[in-house]
């Protein structure tokens, strides 16, 4: 029978070593990249191709274009090599919605449309977007409570 140090170490010496500084780095360095192409796709729509846009206008259109160009380039199989790099990196950023729709959608394409892509769609946002969405009515709950007292 092993007791318990014995058993510490061997799970220190069988536990994979952590890669947590060179996971940050990579995740910091791909997801300000996307955010940089992000700006750079606001900064085009804005001073070249439409003139005197809204704040809000140009904040969706450029939304729309990330979510785009993270649609394609999954259906390209680009970004699940860019976020098997890059981690919450890919994931965070808009451009990481539009993957984690797309994905599933993909995967179950031969399923048909109905009971494949449009039903598996939103498997993995489905949860992420229900979970947001109650935590802030929780939260609008307990700040209106707040404001009351």
């Amino acid at each position: 029978m092993i007791n318990k140090k014995e058993y510490s170490e061997l799970v220190k010496r069988k536990t994979p070593k952590s890669r947590e500084i060179k996971t940050l780095v990579l995740a910091f360095l791909v997801g300000g990249t996307i955010c940089c192409i992000g700006q750079g796709i606001s900064d085009i729509i804005s001073n070249l191709w439409i003139k005197n846009i809204g704040e809000k206008s140009l904040s969706a259109l450029t939304s729309g274009f990330m979510i785009i160009l993270g649609a394609i380039l999954t259906g390209f199989g680009v970004y699940d090599k860019i976020g098997k790099y890059a981690g919450a990196g890919s994931i965070v950023p808009i451009t990481g919605f539009a993957n984690s729709i797309v994905s599933p959608a993909m995967e179950f394409n031969r399923e048909g449309i109905v009971f494949g892509v449009m039903s598996k769609m939103f498997v993995i946002a489905g949860p992420i977007i229900v979970s947001g969405v109650v935590a802030s009515i929780l939260v609008g709950i307990i700040y209106w409570v707040v404001s009351i007292v």
